[in-house]
């Protein structure tokens, strides 16, 4: 055990002298800053006003820039040491192949989780410090869904870098992941979805096991509960469960999915050459 904490300890170590993880936390640090700049909680859009709008906008940002930076940043953490001969030197020591991999995992999730939820926090205080309404209800379940968006996509990144031997293919596969993923958010389902060539159940189901997807409508249904700006969709969500059953799901199933790939990573790694 005190060799797994020792691996995340340095993995996190490591990633905080990288410039990513600066740019990382300026990215999401910077929104947070600018929305309070442009008087986002100052107005009122749709009935949604202070942090409520707030947090709203920063939560559909985070859809799409979460994802690729998780990937981009992650998927060559294996790859990449073995690349510089990293991994055979910390073999060398009296390490496991499970230590390592798990350490390195949650030294990783800790850099790219902290600054999602820093920038959370430091819209709450500033907006308890100007006095307005805290949705604390929103907030806690905000950081759920990024906790849960968070693992899904570390574990399908430790899932790339596990069988993966160069950084750049690596890349290129996150890199098609990510845009897989967005593409499946609208484009093209509402491609296929003209065509006629599927049902609306079955297509509605696609879009639902995509973990961005299913963040995406969990995070407006916190808004709004009936779904109104989804249209014909929501009747659909809604009447195969509660809005506060399908938020559960919506941070459960994305746990799942990154353990699960997290977990066949592992299983990838253990089994296959390691230099």
């Amino acid at each position: 055990m005190k060799n797994l904490y020792l691996i995340a300890y340095l993995d996190l170590k490591e990633s905080l002298r990288a410039k990513w993880f600066v740019v990382y936390s300026l990215v999401f640090g910077g929104l947070i800053a600018l929305f309070f700049i442009a008087g986002v909680t100052e107005s009122q859009v749709m009935g949604f006003s202070g942090l409520s709008r707030l947090l709203l906008m920063y939560i559909q940002i985070t859809i799409v820039i979460l994802p690729i930076f998780i990937l981009i940043t992650t998927v060559r953490s294996i790859s990449g040491d073995r690349d510089n001969h990293i991994l055979e030197y910390m073999l060398s020591f009296p390490i496991s192949l499970k230590q390592y991999y798990w350490g390195k995992i949650i030294g990783r999730f800790i850099t790219v989780y902290l600054p999602v939820l820093f920038a959370m926090v430091i819209a709450i205080i500033y907006g308890a410090f100007k006095g307005a309404a805290i949705p604390w209800s929103i907030f806690f379940l905000y950081t759920g869904l990024l906790f849960a968006m968070s693992s899904a996509f570390l574990g399908i990144a430790f899932f790339i870098s596990s069988f993966v031997k160069s950084s750049e293919v690596a890349l290129g596969i996150a890199f098609f992941i990510w845009i897989f993923l967005l593409a499946f958010i609208d484009i093209a389902l509402i491609s296929l979805m003209m065509q006629n060539r599927f049902n609306e159940e079955l297509i509605i189901f696609i879009a639902m096991i995509n973990p961005m997807e299913i963040f995406r409508v969990a995070a407006i249904s916190l808004f709004d509960p009936e779904l109104t700006v989804m249209g014909p969709v929501a009747f659909y969500i809604l009447d195969s469960m509660s809005q506060m059953v399908f938020v559960l799901v919506s941070i459960g199933y994305p746990l799942f999915i990154g353990l699960l790939f997290a977990f066949m990573g592992y299983k990838i790694f253990e089994k296959k050459d390691l230099v």
